[in-house]
């Protein structure tokens, strides 16, 4: 069986305790045994780099250095890790190690709550596959990332909030390596109930199944 860790904390408004109880019923539907945990202290616990996968959901806050070595001490030994918004890619700004492993960080989200739209960028990919573009509402986030992530999806900025961005293209959902370990990320996902929006639950459920190992 397959085994996976949720991390839950943080900033409070990204409602990460509702969405760790959200990952546990789709992994235990999947097939996985869940531990959940809301201290960062997990990450020194060597038993972790036995597990098939990692889900942080731990906005705006601190990882200490012994912390944030075992996580990717895990992740580069193969434990996959995988999450979505602020709960991973805003986690721990004052970590580059994290960030390195993560491939990208939030930078900004202009206009706040707003209008946009997802475009598939690799429709073939199996975590993609059969899914169209499609209208979303949420923050739509601006993203530093590292250049060698395997972008799936992307939006567009209209610049009506930021004029001199206007046409840039941004990743949303993307997958990359970090040495052994498989790493997916979606931007997507302000609050809880996102994660039931049927094109996000899709992209969000095949990703974490695709970022988890096989048992050992």
């Amino acid at each position: 069986m397959r085994s996976a860790l949720i991390v839950w904390g943080g900033w409070q408004g990204h409602d990460p305790e509702e969405c760790a109880a959200i990952y546990r019923r789709w992994l235990h539907e999947d097939g996985f045994s869940v531990r959940v945990e809301t201290d960062l202290s997990v990450f020194t616990d060597p038993s972790i780099d036995e597990l098939s996968l990692i889900i942080p959901i731990y906005t705006m806050s601190k990882i200490e250095k012994e912390q944030v070595a075992g996580l990717t001490r895990a992740v580069a030994g193969g434990v996959g890790l995988a999450g979505h918004h602020g709960g991973m890619s805003d986690a721990f700004r004052e970590s580059v190690d994290y960030q390195f492993m993560v491939g990208g960080q939030w930078v900004a989200h202009p206009g706040n709550i707003i209008d946009y739209r997802v475009d598939i960028a690799k429709p073939d990919d199996p975590i993609m596959q059969g899914l169209k573009s499609f209208p979303y509402t949420s923050e739509q986030y601006y993203m530093h990332v590292d250049p060698r992530i395997e972008v799936l999806a992307t939006t567009t900025f209209s610049g009506q909030h930021a004029p001199w961005i206007e046409g840039t293209v941004m990743p949303v959902v993307w997958k990359t390596n970090y040495d052994k370990g498989r790493v997916f990320h979606s931007t997507l996902g302000h609050r809880a109930t996102e994660l039931e929006v049927p094109e996000m639950a899709t992209i969000l459920r095949r990703g974490i199944n695709w970022a988890a190992r096989d048992r050992k």
